[in-house]
């Protein structure tokens, strides 16, 4: 039976306090339930509206209700603000945080917009001057079958990666009518973000190459679903190993999953997730182990990068889903997204390292 490292995530015995700012679905159903089971404290929370922060104060036994973001964070009880907000004016919360002396959890994508890299850059350094935390809630890399082939990838149990690959064999969430119908390329800009993110940290100690994106209608896809329900991402790296991404629609199946495959030069992984699918194997010579797995993505996922922050925090260091390690994901993405808009001609960005960010000594 092979020793498997410590996948599940990790929070500090006396964590570092919480203000949430945004208390709508995805606040209720998965950071809170998961802060809860983990014993991450929420001392406060701020929203658009009173009414919502009240409700759900009152639901999860939150003691501070603020009338403002602003109020929140000049509350001297709150140390780490978890932004739980759509990406409309996420720098200005994340920059606000920072000269409020605040870490900051955002939300993934960290940025929608080539145009603020360049203010983005700035809010991060200015983090770094003042000793302030940023980390981006990228919560699928604490999905179990996803972190622990994250561990073994680093611990090199299949030598060098040869090649990624993803299959998005389930139904897509709900896109007609929504605001997530309205964004441009919407498969390949935000919902592969989780994908696209655990590929690059699969694929570090490479640098990107070329990207090339295609997305398209498929049959039977609803005139009111404006944004196409076909995509598939490829990517190749300097070492010559390669990733593709597909989602081949809305799949009709109650069976499905996303599976993946990791190929290396001296085994292979493979898994899924999602669905209750979640499974991880490891192939290596004549050995063929499935391991076993505890814990869902939902919600141990958003335990895993919040908890990483606060540990972070704690031990004086950079967290893995650090903004700036982050930062190669994002645009990743808005080279996919140029990419299928130029009607699939491949991007080849300059300059886009995969080697590892983070810092694990004292800051």
């Amino acid at each position: 039976m092979t020793d498997l490292p410590d996948y599940r995530p990790s929070v500090p015995s006396d964590p570092a306090r919480v203000g949430l700012i945004g208390a709508g679905a995805i606040a209720r159903s998965a950071h809170l339930p998961a802060y809860a089971a983990w014993g991450i404290p929420v001392v406060a929370v701020a929203s658009r509206t009173e009414e919502s922060a009240r409700a759900l104060a009152a639901d999860f036994g939150i003691g501070a209700v603020h009338a403002s973001v602003a109020e929140l964070l000049a509350d001297p009880d709150v140390e780490v603000v978890d932004i739980a907000t759509g990406p409309a004016g996420r720098l200005d919360l994340i920059a606000a945080a920072v000269d409020a002396g605040k870490h900051v959890l955002a939300q993934k994508p960290l940025s929608v917009d080539e145009a603020e890299l360049p203010r983005l850059r700035e809010v991060l350094a200015r983090a770094d001057e003042r000793g302030v935390r940023v980390a981006v809630n990228q919560n699928a890399r604490w999905a179990p079958a996803w972190r622990l082939a994250t561990l073994l990838v680093r611990d090199g149990a299949i030598g060098e990666i040869v090649g990624v690959t993803h299959l998005h064999d389930k139904p897509l969430p709900p896109l007609a009518g929504t605001p997530f119908d309205d964004v441009p390329h919407m498969l390949i800009a935000d919902y592969l973000v989780h994908w696209i993110d655990i590929t690059r940290c699969w694929l570090e100690g490479s640098r990107i190459v070329s990207v090339t994106a295609q997305d398209s209608r498929v049959p039977g896809q609803p005139g009111d679903a404006r944004n196409p329900w076909h995509a598939g991402i490829q990517l190749v790296t300097s070492t010559g190993a390669s990733a593709s991404l597909r989602i081949v629609g809305d799949a009709r199946t109650r069976s499905g999953g996303c599976p993946f495959w990791i190929h290396g030069t001296e085994g292979t992984i493979r898994g899924s997730v999602l669905l209750g699918s979640d499974f991880l194997e490891l192939e290596r010579g004549d050995s063929r182990e499935l391991l076993a797995l505890e814990g869902q993505w939902f919600t141990d996922g958003f335990a895993g990068a919040m908890g990483e922050l606060l540990t972070a925090v704690a031990d004086g260091r950079e967290p893995e889903n650090s903004a700036a390690h982050v930062l190669a994901t994002v645009r990743l993405g808005w080279a996919a997204a140029a990419s299928a808009g130029a009607g699939g001609v491949p991007v080849r960005p300059a300059d886009l390292d995969l080697s590892p960010t983070r810092k694990a000594e004292p800051a």
